[in-house]
């Protein structure tokens, strides 16, 4: 990392200009910080949550689309275009509208519906378009190009960047004594922004990104010299599934940012499951990747005060379901147990007790009769048995085989 910012497209005074066009708390508000003890037992340090996800829109995305939208209307700019997975879809949709501006928003097919229906909700035209974000993208810049709209970029605007750094601001005013800031990056106006933002105040900061590992680029970028953009991304974290960061972003991340580090979306989904048990907050995947980041082994913070940026909170209920069954199948809390039997009636009221017996609930079983390893009169029952761990789930599977019966564990493996 490099010290002379004066090279860098974005300055903090760009950040502090942001921040006084930031001044109507029904468009951007200061969200809150809070301590969680749970976490400083897992890591050995004193964790601050920053709390972005209880943002208007659920993200900070409000921030950068409004500080540009709002100079490009007084500039007689009124019609806004923008391609995005979400986050900065509601976000682009709310600043057109309390600016009196339209918009049209392109987002991908699979875009996850509560999104949807949350950026028409702020007043934008939505349009599905697109497999992934760069093709949503693609078709978003051509649509542009026909018209005098003006396109609002994700994350490659100065000014996006600049109204994303007011965070900053506000996490450092948060805790001046904090060590260690760690934010998600996907496009990385987020990390251009907050990076810029917590250097200028606060030089001896650390500043860690993180991304997901089927989004990762950053490292391949920096040691290109150059954005490397992926042909597909595969994450449950769609907020940080950009694919690519922009030379802007890059030159950012590469003077103000002292790691990156990358997490699973295994990391991510207990890092959503966490948060909901030890904190009482819904966050989506990518603003649980910050908390997977200082769980994992590759980031130390023990004995320091750190601040995880939770950048967003848009997860629909179908997105909730797939994290929670993930995480619980992970913990060994949800299970799917295959037991052979002889096909006669009451084996499977017999096999519920044994499991019953143990403190466990059946949430359903089937019976399988159609396998090629099968005698004649045989049977597999394959039960979803709710267990409290990886304990509980020995026993259960040691009490039916106790009982004369073949067990497998299939957990992973359907």
């Amino acid at each position: 990392m490099t010290t002379d910012s004066d090279e860098l497209p974005v300055q903090y005074a760009d950040i502090e200009c942001a921040r006084e066009r930031l001044d109507d708390d029904t468009v951007v508000k200061r969200t809150p910080i809070e301590r969680s003890s749970s976490l400083d037992e897992f890591v050995g340090g004193e964790v601050y949550l920053k709390m972005e996800h209880l943002q208007w829109t659920g993200s900070f995305k409000t921030r950068g689309a409004y500080n540009k939208i709002r100079q490009d209307v007084e500039r007689g700019v009124d019609r806004f275009v923008a391609a995005s997975a979400g986050n900065h879809a509601q976000g682009v949709a709310l600043a057109a509208t309390k600016c009196g501006a339209d918009s049209t928003i392109y987002m991908p097919e699979n875009a996850p519906q509560a999104k949807v229906d949350a950026t028409r909700e702020y007043g934008a035209t939505v349009e599905l378009v697109g497999r992934d974000f760069q093709e949503t993208m693609a078709h978003a810049k051509s649509t542009v190009e026909e018209t005098d709209a003006e396109f609002v970029h994700a994350y490659d605007d100065e000014d996006i960047i600049a109204g994303q750094g007011t965070l900053g601001i506000e996490m450092y005013h948060d805790n001046p004594n904090v060590d260690t800031v760690v934010v998600p990056i996907g496009g990385g106006g987020l990390i251009g922004g907050v990076s810029t933002a917590i250097k200028h105040l606060s030089p001896e900061t650390r500043v860690v990104g993180v991304q997901a590992t089927g989004a990762e680029t950053v490292h391949k970028s920096l040691d290109k010299g150059m954005p490397v953009t992926l042909d597909e991304v595969d994450t449950i974290a769609d907020g940080i599934a950009t694919g690519g960061v922009s030379e802007t972003t890059l030159r950012i991340i590469r003077q103000n940012v002292d790691d990156v580090v990358t997490v699973t979306d295994t990391e991510i989904a207990r890092a959503i499951l966490l948060l909901l048990e030890r904190a009482k907050q819904v966050v989506e995947g990518a603003g649980a990747a910050s908390v997977a980041a200082i769980l994992s082994d590759d980031l130390d913070v023990s004995g320091e005060t750190v601040m995880p940026l939770l950048c967003g909170g848009n997860l629909d209920m179908t997105g909730l379901q797939t994290v929670l069954v993930h995480a619980l199948t992970e913990r060994q809390q949800l299970l799917r147990l295959r037991v052979r039997i002889n096909d006669r009636p009451g084996k499977m009221e017999e096999i519920s007790g044994i499991i019953a017996d143990k403190g466990a609930n059946i949430r359903d079983v089937r019976h399988d009769r159609s396998v090629d390893d099968l005698e004649i009169g045989e049977a597999y029952l394959v039960f979803r048995v709710e267990a409290s761990g990886a304990e509980h789930a020995d026993s259960i599977i040691d009490a039916v085989e106790a009982a004369g019966y073949a067990v497998e564990d299939i957990t992973k493996t359907i």
